[in-house]
């Protein structure tokens, strides 16, 4: 059922019809600052319900109404979610009487109100009118405190919600005002949130009471919000960007610019095919800056892998295969469907049974999907390093219990596997049995928990360092290679694992 917004007034008696449900703004504190239509409402009402009666403009109140206030919700539910379903079912049942109901909250009745969206919505349903006094919000007396256009980019974002965050949830080189920070523990939730990706000096604004005469703005950074002495009910944080070329939709645009027709002649012609070989080499000079701890090198080395991500996505875009926000939305959701025990109310002890319930949820994908006959081992990339590839195959049929009950064995059929080798008849079969060795030996690495992949990478490394030094000493004698014997070679290995 359809029902329109109105407002009727009896002009002889100079008095609203009270009928259905009026939602009123009361301003951002001053009572100069209320509306004509907001006082009229006022002046002509015989009681008006209040979200909170804590908001400097009921003082300014004409004498002869009479104040009903929620605040009592506030000191006896146990969450703030508990105290708006009370204020919403409430308002509903009042404003279904025939005289109706006058509802008033801070500010503007849809500006960071978390109570009257939502009676609009039921009240439509129910077929309960619905009249909007709207009213100046906090937002407009807090950007003039702060001498700030909100464009061309400013998000709001509500404290509670950002607190309760372990990143922020908007870009970061985008202006953010944080409405409701209300008490220095809010405060200290909110920087813990952003200083995940703010540095601690990052210069801050904490606005109070905008729009009243104890309007305040304290200049502070970041590490410094819970320290003031000022928040209070009316205080807002205004957090100045970092640079556009932090945030993620920035870089989305410059590769989208390096793709578009004005944009760059290689970048142009490449294809998913054409950059098959740039993934691989930055995904394996990642590795290389993660096995060298060089950690300056692995950021540098994580945004050339980013590159690669994002222009394989925009060209997916530009042919409608997919777009990167399907890309997020995809990982997103499985990553969060695959953590019940995270993000829902399982229950899992410790991390074999975390293991063990992905395996359960990937077979009921497979299922769902239509890939049951691929079983446990179809979703392991063929295009894996053999030592990776076998240690992903170990590590998932001992998920579902197929693995040997301790060391012991593993060292028997390492052993076997040796003396099969010494026995193997020819080059086909020695080819064999050193497969299944190094099959074997990948298993024993992960009964000790090493990745083989990594530790055969180690051991190259180290390899090529010690063999490095024989050539360094050769050549400070006034040697080549050739020159030395074995024996002396040997001799320059020892001396190498010193050094």
């Amino acid at each position: 059922m359809s029902v329109s917004f109105y407002w009727k007034r009896d002009m002889a008696h100079n008095n609203p019809l009270s009928a259905g449900i009026t939602l009123l703004g009361l301003g951002p504190g001053n009572p100069e600052l209320l509306t004509r239509q907001a006082w009229q409402v006022l002046e002509n009402s015989a009681v008006v319900y209040l979200r909170t009666r804590r908001h400097p403009v009921c003082a300014g109140f004409p004498a002869s109404l009479q104040v009903e206030s929620f605040d009592y919700l506030y000191d006896t539910a146990e969450s703030f979610e508990e105290v708006y379903q009370h204020i919403i079912g409430k308002v509903l049942e009042l404003g279904s009487r025939p005289e109706g109901v006058v509802y008033a909250v801070p500010g503007h009745p849809f500006v960071a109100e978390a109570t009257t969206s939502e009676i609009a919505r039921r009240a439509r349903e129910m077929g309960i009118p619905v009249q909007v006094v709207e009213g100046l919000s906090f937002l407009e007396p807090t950007l003039t405190a702060l001498k700030l256009d909100p464009l061309p980019r400013l998000v709001l974002i509500d404290a509670l919600d950002i607190a309760a965050e372990h990143v922020p949830p908007y870009p970061p080189g985008t202006a953010a005002i944080i409405v409701q920070v209300y008490s220095p523990e809010v405060a200290s939730n909110i920087k813990l949130t952003l200083t995940s990706v703010f540095p601690d000096e990052h210069p801050v604004k904490l606005v109070h009471a905008a729009g009243t005469d104890q309007e305040l703005v304290e200049d502070l950074c970041l590490y410094e919000i819970d320290r003031s002495r000022n928040i209070g009910l009316l205080t807002s944080l205004y957090v100045p960007p970092l640079p556009a070329s932090t945030s993620f939709e920035a870089f989305l645009e410059v590769v989208a610019h390096l793709r578009a027709p004005d944009g760059c002649p290689w970048d142009k012609e490449q294809t998913h095919l054409s950059l098959r070989p740039f993934l691989l080499e930055e995904t394996y000079e990642l590795l290389d800056a993660l096995d060298r701890e060089d950690f300056q090198a692995m950021r540098e080395e994580l945004g050339d892998l980013l590159l690669q991500i994002m222009l394989h996505a925009q060209i997916a875009s530009e042919v409608g295969e997919f777009s990167m926000a399907e890309v997020i939305r995809g990982i997103h959701d499985k990553i969060v469907s695959r953590h019940p025990h995270v993000f829902g109310d399982l229950k899992l002890g410790d991390a074999q049974g975390v293991l063990l319930n992905w395996e359960r949820l990937k077979a009921a994908e497979r299922i769902t999907n239509g890939k049951e006959e691929a079983g446990l081992l179809g979703s392991v990339p063929g295009a894996l390093p053999a030592l990776s590839q076998a240690d992903q195959y170990q590590r998932r049929v001992s998920r579902v219990g197929f693995d040997w009950p301790d060391r012991s064995g593993i060292y028997d059929k390492v052993a076997e596997e040796i003396e099969e080798v010494r026995q193997a008849a020819d080059r086909e079969a020695n080819q064999a049995e050193i497969g299944d060795l190094l099959f074997s030996v990948v298993n024993l690495a992960r009964s000790y928990e090493v990745d083989a992949e990594s530790a055969l990478r180690e051991a190259n490394v180290r390899f090529r360092q010690r063999f490095g030094y024989i050539e360094r000493v050769a050549r400070n004698q006034g040697r080549t290679l050739s020159d030395l014997s074995l024996q002396e070679m040997d001799a320059l290995w020892e001396e190498s694992k010193s050094e």
